[in-house]
């Protein structure tokens, strides 16, 4: 007899101690639901939380040997997290959901159901979003359509990280080691069947974001520097028309004093603003060309994407699974 499939959840959470109870009870009472024909693990990825969550983690895990946990030294970042929790799963799919219920666990079956049709990606298309700003709905729809429309990699608009990968989608994402991480691309990126789902995504359960302004621009700019290059294209054919348009000015000048040879040129506001505008148009350049490479700087340092400071029911290396390249367990 074959033993049962294996669905991995991964929770990446930071500082949400509020959440976890809730979320445990709400995520438990769904795998559970799958109890007769999947076995299932929680596996919590605790990114340096600075309130009582690590303890309430801990607790689970010794009641609850379904439940694991790996605790990052320090807050390494939301797509770390995700990702060392890739690198620690066992299952033959693994749900990746973040911990402050925004994206509810009663969808898991559904997005299973797509799975066993054969999809080795299942994503969550958010219909509608509650809870949330008018400046932060209406940003992140050009986000994601800026980014579509700028990637040579096809993604799906409106979808977070909240999406179930097949194993072999697991596989290949732990042999990307790239230290500028946008996981959604990334999961398209590796060109497996994929298939969306839609849901309608609830306000916070309990605290405040952590995903704050500035997290968000950055976060914004590794997804299209790590997909696209047409910035760098597109500052090319900038330089281009303004050179161009320099030229015809400049003949256009060139004429003027050839047949009015009495008549001084004038224009001087004109030329600062001209001035101005190049100069600009060179700092914007320069900002981007040093986008690209503070990225490539940060990659040749080849340094561990996240270190482990412990972990709870996952053996004594706490390392069931992964590349070798991420950093020991601290002691």
């Amino acid at each position: 007899m074959n033993p049962r499939k294996i669905v991995s959840v991964i929770v990446p959470v930071f500082s949400e101690e509020k959440v976890i109870p809730e979320f445990y009870r709400r995520t438990k009472r769904v795998l559970d639901g799958l109890a007769g024909r999947y076995d299932h693990e929680i596996l919590f990825i605790d990114d340096g939380s600075r309130d009582g969550s690590a303890a309430l983690l801990r607790d689970l895990c010794r009641n609850d040997t379904r439940v694991k946990a790996v605790f990052l030294s320090r807050n390494f970042g939301h797509q770390f997290a995700i990702t060392a929790g890739l690198d620690h799963v066992r299952g033959d799919a693994a749900v990746i959901i973040d911990g402050d219920l925004q994206d509810p666990p009663e969808v898991i079956p559904a997005m299973i159901k797509k799975w066993e049709e054969g999809n080795k990606v299942v994503f969550g298309v958010r219909e509608k979003r509650r809870g949330e700003n008018v400046f932060k709905l209406l940003t992140a729809k050009v986000f994601y359509r800026l980014i579509r429309l700028l990637s040579d990699i096809r993604m799906p608009v409106d979808a977070g990280d909240f999406r179930l990968p097949d194993r072999r989608v697991v596989e290949a994402l732990r042999n990307v080691r790239e230290e500028n991480r946008y996981l959604r691309g990334l999961v398209s990126w590796t060109g497996f069947a994929q298939v969306g789902i839609s849901y309608r995504r609830d306000p916070r359960y309990a605290g405040k974001t952590k995903f704050t302004l500035k997290k968000m621009v950055r976060f914004a700019f590794d997804g299209i520097l790590s997909f696209s290059d047409k910035p760098l294209k597109i500052t090319a054919y900038l330089g281009f028309l303004i050179t161009l348009a320099s030229f015809l000015m400049a003949g256009r000048v060139l004429i003027g004093k050839i047949r009015h040879p009495e008549v001084l040129v004038s224009g001087w506001t004109s030329l600062i603003l001209a001035v101005l505008f190049i100069g600009g148009i060179q700092m914007i350049s320069l900002g981007i060309l040093g986008l690209y490479l503070g990225r490539q700087y940060r990659e040749v340092k080849k340094r561990p994407l996240y270190i482990v400071a412990d972990t709870a029911n996952l053996g004594e290396d706490g390392a069931e699974a992964g590349p070798r390249d991420k950093a020991a367990p601290a002691s």
